[in-house]
This record gives C-alpha cells, structure tokens and sequence, in this order.
C-alpha cells in the first residue's frame, strides 16, 4: 500500500513538471525493483575479492536466511567450480550448494534449512580438481 501511495505521489508531482518519457522510467525502475526477491529484504552481504582467480560482485542472503544471491557476478571459467558457504577461504567445513550457475551474471542459490550463516560466512566459489578457492564474499 505503501509503494503504491508513492507511486501515485510521483506521478502527481512529475505530471505537472515532466514528459510522459521520465514518468515511465521511474515507474519501470520502482517495478523493477519490486521484483528484485532480497531488495530491502537483506540480511547479510558481502563483496567478491579475488583468489586464485579474478572474482568480482555481490553476494548477499535474504533476511529468512533462504536464499543466496550473486549479483553483477564475474570470474573466469574452470573445471568443477562449486558455490560453498565455508568458515574460512580454505573451505575447512563448509555447507556445498551446488555447482556455479555461471560466470557472469546475477544468480541465485537454495540455502539448507537452519544453515548458520553466522558460522558459514564465507561464500566460495571452489574448484573441487584443483582444490583451491577463485574467489570469496565475507557475509557480514
């Protein structure tokens, strides 16, 4: 209801004092924004550094701690490369939520029920024939 108060204010304000072409645009961005599943609705995030390979974005989990997203998510291609929620970059003990979807893009990822993100707060990006980490996002 909220959303769509301020949709209506917007579109009092800029009706008077814009074209028609602006209007849609705010309108597409708020639309869009809507239909993004962790907007507003964070509970930890994080930003990919580099490993062993270039490895860049944003990993973040939902507040109901159900739902791993990569967003503007980059690193280069390699054999078996899996998404790991780790307590360290080694990936000592670590939670596996399957294989990387891809390397570039924005993705996301089914997180285990009563997973401890608190204590697996590393997510890796680990390729299991080289056993070495291409890149992590400390979730804080």
């Amino acid at each position: 209801m909220k959303k769509i108060t301020v949709l209506v204010l917007f579109a009092l304000i800029f009706s008077n004092c814009s074209g028609n072409d602006e209007m849609e645009t705010i309108v597409q961005q708020m639309e869009m924004e809507d239909d993004n599943p962790t907007n507003g609705n964070i509970f930890v995030m994080g930003d990919f550094v580099n490993g062993a390979h270039p490895t860049s974005g944003k990993a973040s989990v939902n507040a109901d701690i159900t739902v791993l997203s990569f967003s503007n998510f980059k690193t280069d291609n390699g054999p078996k490369l899996l998404v790991y929620l780790s307590t360290d970059v080694n990936s000592t003990e670590f939670v596996n939520l399957g294989d990387l979807k891809g390397i570039s893009g924005d993705f996301t990822y089914t997180i285990p029920e009563n997973t401890d993100v608190a204590k697996y707060k590393i997510v890796n990006i680990w390729c299991v024939d080289f056993s070495v980490s291409f890149g992590t996002a400390e979730l804080k």
